[in-house]
Parts: C-alpha cells; structure tokens; sequence
C-alpha cells in the first residue's frame, strides 16, 4: 500500500461469541484510511453545497448533497465492516484532520464553475485512496474488496456526473 501510515484503529478484544476472520494491521490500517476519505469528502461536499452560488446553482447543490450520502452511507458500511472483522474505527474530527488527503476548500462563496473542480478533485482523492488500498485489501479479505469496488464505482460515477458541468465536447 502507499503512503498509508498507522492509524489509531486498534484490534478489539474478543469476548463471548465472537470467532471468525480478525483484520491485521494492514487491514486495520487501510480501512481506517478509508474510513478517513470518506468522512472528509461529507465534509468538503457539504462545506461546497452551502457555500456554492452562481449558474446552475441548484443542479450542482443538489448533486452535491447525493455525493455527501455515498460517502455517508460508505463511511458508515467501512466502520461497521471493521467492527465485524475486530477493529476499532475512529471518525474523530482530530483523527479526520491528521489523516485527510483532501484539500480542503475555502470557507467563502465558491463559483460553480470552482465548486465543479474542488468536488471532482475531493471525489479523485477519495477514490485514489480506495484503490490504493483495494489490491493488498482484496489479498487478505475479498469481501470487504468487494464493498470498496461498489464505492470507486458509485464516486466514479458522481465524478463523471459532475465534471460534465464545465466540459466542452
């Protein structure tokens, strides 16, 4: 994996009935870096939607609140799959901002036309993520390979969606 550094998620403890397959490190460690993503692009996707202003206002702030639920939606399903494999996720703002790789935007109006560019850049980050991770994810666990492959389609999609704003054939 590149550029994933060790992240607070820790191993859980086992009590009762819980048996099964138990994440490593590595494992830990790559969805909580997702788990990070995809916290932030809700973040970014909504600090762009109230701060958005300009033609095709309305479009590009309801899409943006379609973006805030996948990455909602998906950082709720990777927290709930650690706990599943006994690793404890962390969502902490403090955590969030240690471990971003999105940039953030700025907290004035933003022209459609910017928000279009910050959006798709946010969306590439997050995905850039996942798929930095997928390989040595779907190696140790393919199940859990399988949800990111939902969430680099469905983002991908929201990419193409929303760059298509400010393209010219």
């Amino acid at each position: 994996m590149t550029d994933i550094k060790k992240t607070t998620a820790k191993k859980t403890t086992k009590e009762n009935a819980e048996r099964g397959f138990i994440a490593s490190q590595t494992l830990r460690d790559a969805l909580q870096s997702v788990l990070v993503q995809l916290l932030d692009l809700q973040l970014v996707g909504k600090q762009i939607h109230w701060n958005v202003v300009g033609p095709n206002f309305r479009d590009l702030h309801q899409n943006l609140d379609e973006i805030v639920g996948i990455a909602r939606k998906g950082s709720d399903e990777i927290a709930e799959r650690m706990r599943a494999l006994h690793a404890t996720p962390d969502g902490l703002a403090s955590t969030i901002s240690e471990f971003t790789k999105l940039e953030q935007p700025v907290t004035t109006e933003i022209l459609t036309t910017d928000a279009v560019d910050m959006v798709v850049k946010a969306i590439q980050s997050t995905v850039g993520v996942i798929r930095d991770v997928h390989d040595p994810v779907d190696e140790e666990d393919p199940t859990t390979a399988d949800i990111l492959h939902q969430y680099i389609a469905d983002l991908e999609q929201q990419a193409w969606f929303i760059s298509a704003e400010t393209r010219r054939p």
